[in-house]
């Protein structure tokens, strides 16, 4: 059985934040955990980068943290576990139930054939779409419902971004598959 558009999909990046403590010394932790990096100049947070999984941390000074780069809800939990009792281990008070709101989810997928963009710009609705291929080689498509945007290229892959929920990357496929077949153009 060959892959179909909705199997093909693929999270590349979970971006989340999370509200972990009232205020964070970011010295004081830049300073106490290996690796840390803090260079107020450059960026106004600490950053730290987990091995496994493999996510960034990005906290700040107002208690707020960035969690990017997780590949699935699961490392993304257990990532924001690891940061806490990292934090909780430098005698912060930290909450022992940490929650996160999903930001954003960039999901791929390949619709498994070369597709003509100029077609789908010209077949699909314009309002939506926003396709200047000397400036980008992508076809910009919005999509209302659910709320993301998808860049298509013409080798079939397609870029979802803007996903609150991994659910929301598969609707936006089969939305995109139907109306091509729609139009006769997949």
């Amino acid at each position: 059985m060959s892959a179909t558009p909705d199997t093909s999909l693929r999270i590349e990046n979970i971006v989340a934040s999370a509200k972990i403590s009232e205020s964070l010394d970011l010295p004081q932790i830049a300073s106490s955990i290996k690796d840390a990096e803090y260079n107020k100049k450059r960026f106004p947070g600490v950053v730290i980068r987990m091995q496994n999984p493999k996510i960034a941390a990005l906290v700040f000074g107002s208690g707020k943290v960035v969690l990017t780069g997780a590949k699935s809800v699961e490392s993304l939990n257990k990532g924001l576990e690891i940061l806490g009792d990292l934090l909780r281990s430098l005698n912060i008070e930290i909450a022992s139930e940490l929650t996160y709101k999903i930001q954003n989810i960039v999901t791929s997928a390949d619709l498994g054939s070369g597709i003509n963009l100029n077609k789908i710009a010209v077949g699909f609705n314009l309002e939506r779409i926003e396709y200047e291929p000397e400036q980008f080689p992508g076809l910009v498509y919005r999509l209302e419902d659910p709320k993301v945007v998808v860049l298509l290229f013409g080798s079939g892959k397609l870029i979802i971004t803007g996903g609150k929920e991994p659910e929301d990357a598969k609707k936006a496929v089969l939305k995109i598959v139907d109306d091509l077949k729609g139009l006769g153009l997949l």
